[in-house]
């Protein structure tokens, strides 16, 4: 493949990922959705097929998505996909395009929602749409969160991916469903530095009205707790 080839399919793959996960962040969390206040599960259920449908979009380069998985890949000593080397030049082009696709796909999921971020309302349920925060603020036990759930997805990646009935895609989709309703709890279960960092410089450069610091105190998903709703991996 060419670099060319490899850059569109994961930019296309993380942008369908980010535009039905940050739109699901949004149907939740926005005070007038439809979906409002719909819940922890239906987050949970909506990232699990959003991703679904990225690793299909993005299937000629093995559907990263996430550069922790491109990054596990080559530790381990394998092949990004099928005829592409871990090398460090493709390497750099899959992270790329994973972080300028799902900045994007917020962009996207903005769109969408353009009218509703319009709207006055609480300024972390909007930046919620975009974008991770602890329910407890303390630094080192979210990271070990993080991290632990980051392995469970890289670690099932690595060794359990593929399926004789080619299932691999679906199987993966509900590993993130399992790992947001078993681990997602403390810290909206980014799992992916690409789905929080590219969605986060969307919301910091969107004109969206009365958004909070990025650095502020409100940061993340105390709106969406009140709201017995959650965003996440998104919240």
């Amino acid at each position: 493949m060419s670099l060319a080839q490899i850059f569109l399919s994961e930019f296309f793959g993380t942008f369908i990922l980010i535009l039905f996960g940050a739109g699901v962040c949004a149907a939740v969390n926005l005070p007038k959705s439809k979906a409002q206040a719909s819940g922890w599960i239906v987050i949970a259920f909506g990232w699990g097929l959003a991703v679904f449908m990225g690793v299909y979009a993005a299937y000629a380069t093995g559907g990263h998505l996430n550069p922790a998985v491109t990054i596990g890949l080559a530790v381990a000593g394998k092949d990004l996909a099928a005829g592409v080397p871990a090398t460090a030049t493709n390497i750099i082009v899959y992270i790329i395009a994973q972080m300028l696709g799902a900045f994007v796909g917020a962009v996207a999921a903005w769109l969408a929602y353009k009218k509703h971020f319009d709207e006055e309302g609480p300024a972390d349920a909007k930046l919620a749409c975009f974008s991770t925060g602890p329910g407890i603020r303390a630094y080192g036990w979210n990271v070990v969160t993080e991290a632990i759930g980051t392995f469970a997805l890289v670690a099932w990646v690595l060794y359990n991916g593929k399926s004789p009935s080619e299932l691999g895609p679906l199987a993966v989709a509900f590993v993130i469903v399992a790992i947001g309703l078993s681990l997602g709890g403390p810290t909206g279960y980014a799992i992916n530095p690409a789905r929080d960092l590219g969605p986060r410089i969307a919301h910091a450069v969107l004109p969206i009205p009365g958004k909070v610091p990025p650095t502020g105190p409100t940061r993340g998903c105390p709106w969406s707790a009140r709201l017995s709703a959650a965003s996440s991996p998104g919240c």
